[in-house]
């Protein structure tokens, strides 16, 4: 069997006013990849883009309905990406329409970072920081080459 069903994620949702013109807009401004989109007209029950470097955002149409157990306004998310050349995605995407928190700015940890917004307001950060080594991982790390077994 040929499983093709990427590894367990967090996955980031937003809702949107216009969600299918904000998927066009997030497809051709930042790169994201439109995995699948399941509504009828200009109503998106639900939306999965893909992030090239791994993991994505699922995101739907707002509904304005009192039994909504998923209610989350318009314009109030926010993310950050990791990316190679953030340079590059920043001139990508202020040339698709991005509106311009911050300019690409280098952190004092080391990151090359921007700030930028959507078309529905939500706040996108791109940068080269990958976050730091899971504590798992450099206790399994140091314990090997401590010589230990289990």
């Amino acid at each position: 069997m040929n499983d093709t069903t990427p590894a367990p994620q967090v996955w980031p949702t937003l809702r949107a006013r216009d969600a299918r013109a904000l998927i066009a807009f997030l497809v051709e401004a930042f790169g994201f990849e439109e995995t699948a989109v399941y509504g009828e007209g200009d109503h998106v029950d639900h939306a999965q883009l893909s992030w090239p470097h791994g993991g994505g955002i699922m995101l739907g149409s707002v509904r304005d309905t009192p039994d909504d157990k998923w209610s989350l306004t318009p314009g109030s998310f926010g993310a950050y990406a990791v990316t190679d050349d953030p340079d590059a995605l920043f001139a990508w995407a202020t040339a698709a329409g991005a509106r311009v928190v911050q300019e690409p700015y280098d952190t004092d940890y080391g990151s090359r970072e921007f700030v930028v917004r959507d078309r529905e307001d939500n706040l996108w950060s791109f940068g080269t920081y990958r976050g730091e080594p899971r504590r798992a991982a450099l206790e399994t790390s140091s314990h090997s080459a401590a010589g230990g077994s289990e």
